[in-house]
């Protein structure tokens, strides 16, 4: 008899792994995905990207606002009486009593090394931690968030030029070959799950916008791992009169002056360890992104200028 798959993600990261169970023959039978929000700009609703890829590949989709206390949508789970559920960032805890609806449970792609990372924004902590490896973990889900047992994890090395997007590619992209053998050990009954390490874990809080400010009196490395686990969403920033500019890249400079001064027309700028940064690439507020050659043009950020100050 045919297997039957739920798949359950909604971000970009979830897409390639979608993508590979579709195009290598795995039966998904329906996709669960976040409602579409509305865009900021336009107030136009808009789809995940978990829910476009599906309808390109003409896959049912299903689009709750809520799982808990949600009968019909419960009814409806039970009656697909599917195999197994893959969970790729699918934004909503699964309530407990779904938990036992397909034969094998419910199998979590996460993107840490569990269980360092556990929650919302394990990649942009990982960055901004400065941690030189990072990976994905094939986790069977539990009540407790992050906390289920664990049948396989693999690293890579993250890059110093790393941000989240880039980072957040590479980790899909491993997950999407991985998960192949791992749902065929699960079907084939080959898997064996190793209890986490509970009183190891940490926790990779939701980002909020608040963070991206950078303290200039802080450590080079540290202001550029926020900058790129910050990178493109939220971003890091600073204001200076009265705007906020984000610092979309940059990178280690070894002047050393008072913190936050700007050392000279490029942008290269002191931080608290007798060490600097150099602005790479910089986007003022309503304005687009420029490369710092198009930047120092018009700005009025100059040699001298203190950013702590402004």
């Amino acid at each position: 008899m045919k297997k039957k798959i739920i798949f359950m993600g909604t971000p970009l990261f979830a897409v390639p792994i979608l993508k590979s169970l579709y195009q290598n023959g795995y039966p998904v039978s329906v996709v669960y995905t976040q409602p579409p929000n509305r865009s900021q700009r336009g107030q136009k609703l808009k789809n995940s990207p978990v829910q476009n890829m599906s309808e390109i590949l003409n896959l049912e989709v299903r689009t709750p606002e809520k799982l808990k206390n949600n009968k019909e949508e419960f009814n409806y789970f039970q009656s697909l009486n599917a195999d197994l559920a893959i969970v790729v960032a699918y934004g909503q805890i699964i309530p407990e009593e779904y938990l036992n609806l397909t034969k094998y449970g419910f199998i979590n792609i996460h993107g840490s090394l569990l269980p360092k990372w556990r929650g919302a924004a394990p990649i942009q902590r990982s960055i901004i931690n400065l941690d030189q490896e990072t990976g994905i973990s094939f986790m069977k889900l539990v009540k407790n968030l992050d906390e289920g047992p664990v049948c396989k994890k693999f690293k890579i090395i993250i890059n110093k030029k790393d941000n989240y997007e880039t980072l957040s590619d590479k980790l899909s992209s491993l997950a999407s070959e991985k998960i192949l053998d791992i749902i065929d050990d699960i079907f084939e009954e080959k898997v064996s799950y190793e209890e986490q390490k509970h009183n190891e874990a940490s926790y990779a809080n939701k980002i909020i916008k608040s963070e991206g400010e950078i303290n200039w009196s802080e450590n080079a490395e540290n202001i550029l791992g926020k900058i790129n686990g910050l990178n493109p969403f939220p971003g890091a920033w600073f204001m200076f009169n009265g705007e906020r500019y984000k610092i979309l890249e940059a990178e280690l400079g070894f002047k050393s002056d008072q913190a936050g001064k700007v050392l000279d027309n490029n942008l290269e700028i002191a931080c608290g360890n007798n060490k600097s940064i150099k602005v790479i690439k910089i986007q003022r507020q309503g304005k687009n992104i420029q490369n710092i050659g198009e930047f120092r043009l018009g700005s009025s950020i100059k040699k001298d200028c203190n950013l702590n100050n402004a």
